[in-house]
């Protein structure tokens, strides 16, 4: 019986470790809040938080485009000339192009 008894203890402390290590094998790698989700989400985050510093400058850059073409004529009148073509009604534009040697 005592033998018995050794045994059993054997098969029990065995038993509590396997369940143990399983365990922390679940929750490192298996559960939804598992050590890898957690890192997977710590970078997706850190991504998100540079690409938003990165649309806030664009978007102060623009602000201030906007800000520039709303106090200043000349500027708007330059890029309608130079991107878009226009011209005033009595003027003649001449296109010169350069060869490229």
């Amino acid at each position: 019986m005592k033998q018995y008894l050794r045994l059993f203890r054997w098969k029990r402390s065995r038993l509590l470790i396997l369940l143990c290590t399983f365990a922390v094998i679940w929750f490192l790698f298996f559960d939804t809040h598992s050590f890898v989700t957690k890192l997977q989400l710590e970078n997706q985050k850190e991504e998100l938080i540079e690409r938003t510093e990165e649309y806030r400058q664009k978007t102060a850059e623009l602000e201030q485009k906007i800000e520039d073409l709303e106090n200043n004529p000349e500027l708007v009148e330059k890029i309608a000339r130079e991107d878009y073509g226009m011209k005033k009604a009595d003027e003649t534009v001449y296109k010169i192009q350069r060869s490229e040697e």
